[in-house]
């Protein structure tokens, strides 16, 4: 099974949005395997923001996750990354599909609710970040059947 990251982040925890945001991405058929409420200290922001250091929006991202707790969870089944990329929407809201996350809740591109890895190597090194020391746990739900090939 592929695994993905997404992190509930700032703006959709002040807003009330964590549990709609993962409801959408279970009720798609992906599977949590991880789930953690955290306050991101500067050094894991600065980790998983790194392919971005030295651009002038840097500085800002790492405030940005750092400002409020967010959920930082893993989900898996066939093709997770697309998928949940798929029903997060485009980075930015406004030029997001009607039904996706963003397009549905988000405004700007710097409130843009969630983060989902964008590659299997991404998502390899973001769980590896965002779950050291923590356990993902690998079960089956009866229902995959019902879901996966």
């Amino acid at each position: 099974m592929e695994q993905t990251l997404i992190l509930i982040k700032p703006d959709a925890m002040q807003r009330g949005l964590a549990f709609e945001i993962l409801s959408r991405l279970e009720n798609r058929g992906l599977r949590l395997a991880g789930l953690r409420l955290l306050q991101v200290e500067q050094s894991m922001a600065e980790k998983h923001y790194a392919e971005h250091e030295g651009k002038p929006f840097f500085a800002g991202l790492v405030s940005y996750i750092t400002s409020s707790p967010i959920i930082a969870a893993v989900f898996e089944g066939t093709n997770a990354v697309s998928a949940a990329r798929q029903s997060i929407g485009s980075t930015n809201p406004t030029e997001a599909s009607p039904g996706t996350i963003r397009g549905d809740f988000g405004l700007e591109i710097g409130r843009n609710l969630i983060h989902g890895s964008d590659s299997v190597e991404s998502a390899n090194r973001e769980i590896g970040i965002f779950f050291e020391g923590h356990p993902v746990i690998q079960w089956e739900k009866d229902t995959e059947k019902w879901v996966f090939e």
